[in-house]
Order: structure tokens, then C-alpha cells, then sequence
């Protein structure tokens, strides 16, 4: 992990390599991550989306090396040799220009458009994936998302060991949305367990809990290191503390390297 002296995303024109994953490019990281050979096991679009909103509210910044591996094997092994693929340094472009769109779009609008596959049977647009009857078509659909999301959590412990009991109900509130039975074993679940009434509505409240995560982290995130000086500051016209008896300014003050 990383934690430079920067400031948060700007708000200036967005360059072409920043913009957010057109749906063809969408289709292409799809089939790139969907292509990554076994025994690597990959996370999936969705997936993806809440991994990488699970590491950018955390309370510090993480350096891209730290979970992209992460994201082409659950366990973190290199995805191919030192030189990487046309493929491979595609899929790295296509993750990281998401996740720079995620972090603006949160930084800027405090919201963001997740990547989710939606229920045939719930009567949306572009649906793509059907549910058993008597599922919970809701928390199926947002599962994958946050099944990514707690991954990001497990494999980057700042967020829980800040200890903030606000914090920590809001990660509750998501992870309370996956479907009963795959709550058993998350320690946060229990907390935040409810059901929303559509699945807009648990689009939208989640949106708003990643959105509050990453407002309450941003202070600490893009903290600015105050500069300590070892010893006093020494004035030009003070005795160097070399012990030379002369002047800083004609001593080491004359050559500083010295």
C-alpha cells in the first residue's frame, strides 16, 4: 500500500485513455478475463466492479501492483511470464481504465453506474441472466458485485482496522445485501441484512453506501504528510553545528552536500 502526498482526482477535461469502458470494450474485457487459463481463476466483470470499489475506499491509496494480480487469479499468481501478452497488457488497460473511471465518478458526483447482470424475469432492459423460482432475484443479482467487494476487503485490511463503528456499519449495510443463506459466514452481514424493494432501490442503496464509504475514507486517503525536520533549522548567520566555529553559511551552509 501506498499513501503519496497527492489530492484527490481532479475535476478537469477527462483525456481519452481516462474514459470510462464503452459497452463493446466491456464485452472485450468479458472475453479477455473469461479467456485467462486454468488453474488462474479470474474474477468476471461483475465481480470486478465491486473489487475495484472496495479498493478505492480505503483509507489509503493502494498501489495498482498490490491487487491487480488479484484480479486475473484469486490467489495472486502472475497471469503468463515476465513479458506479458498483447492480451494481458489489454486486459491491465481496459481494469485500469475502470477503475480510474470509478474514482472519478465517485470523487466528482459521488455516484457511479455498476456493472451488473440483471434478471430476465425482472422486467429490465438488457437482462441477461435468469433465477430459479422462489430466489431472491435481487440479492442474486447484486451478489456477484459484492462477493468482488469483500474480496477487496479481505485482501486489504485497512478499511476494519480503522475500528470507526460508522465504517463499519455501512460495509455491513452491503455485504447485508447478498441472498440469506450466503450470509451464514460473514462476520458484517448479520448487521446489515435487509431486502429492498426493487431492484433499483438496491442498486441505489448500495451506490450510496460505496459512495459514503469513499466520503468518510477521503480525508485520510489523500492525507498530506506534514514535513519534520530531524534537528532545529539552522540560520545563515549561526554557528554551523558541525562544530567548526563558523558560520552555517560559509561551512556546510556553503555546500550543503558536504
Amino acid at each position: 500500500m501506498s499513501q503519496p502526498e497527492s489530492a484527490p482526482p481532479s475535476r478537469g477535461a477527462v483525456a481519452a485513455a481516462d474514459q470510462d469502458l464503452s459497452a463493446a470494450e466491456l464485452e472485450e474485457l468479458e472475453s479477455l478475463l473469461a479467456a485467462v487459463p486454468e488453474p488462474l481463476e479470474p474474477l468476471d466483470v461483475v465481480m470486478l466492479d465491486g473489487f475495484l470499489c472496495g479498493v478505492l475506499v480505503q483509507p489509503v491509496l493502494v498501489d495498482a501492483e498490490t491487487w491487480l494480480p488479484h484480479v486475473f487469479d484469486a490467489g495472486g499468481h502472475r497471469w503468463g511470464e515476465a513479458e506479458p501478452t498483447v492480451e494481458q497488457r489489454r486486459a491491465r488497460a481496459l481494469v485500469m481504465r475502470r477503475h480510474a473511471a470509478l474514482n472519478r465518478a465517485l470523487a466528482e458526483h459521488g455516484a457511479f453506474e455498476p456493472f451488473l447482470l440483471e434478471p430476465v424475469d425482472g422486467g429490465e432492459s438488457g437482462a441477461v441472466e435468469e433465477h430459479q423460482p422462489g430466489a431472491d432475484p435481487v440479492g442474486e443479482t447484486l451478489q456477484p458485485w459484492i462477493f468482488g467487494f469483500e474480496q477487496a476487503l479481505q485482501l486489504l485490511p485497512a478499511l476494519d482496522e480503522l475500528g470507526d463503528p460508522e465504517i463499519a456499519s455501512v460495509v455491513a449495510r452491503i455485504l447485508g445485501r447478498l441472498p440469506a443463506p450466503d450470509t451464514q459466514g460473514s462476520p458484517h452481514a448479520a448487521a446489515g441484512s435487509h431486502a429492498a424493494a426493487s431492484l433499483d432501490d438496491a442498486v441505489d442503496e448500495l451506490v450510496a453506501d460505496v459512495a459514503e464509504l469513499y466520503e468518510r475514507t477521503l480525508p485520510l486517503r489523500y492525507k498530506v504528510q506534514a514535513v519534520r525536520h530531524a534537528a532545529p533549522k539552522v540560520g545563515r548567520n549561526d554557528p554551523c553545528p558541525c562544530g567548526s566555529g563558523r558560520k552555517y553559511k560559509v561551512c556546510h551552509g556553503a555546500n550543503p552536500q558536504a
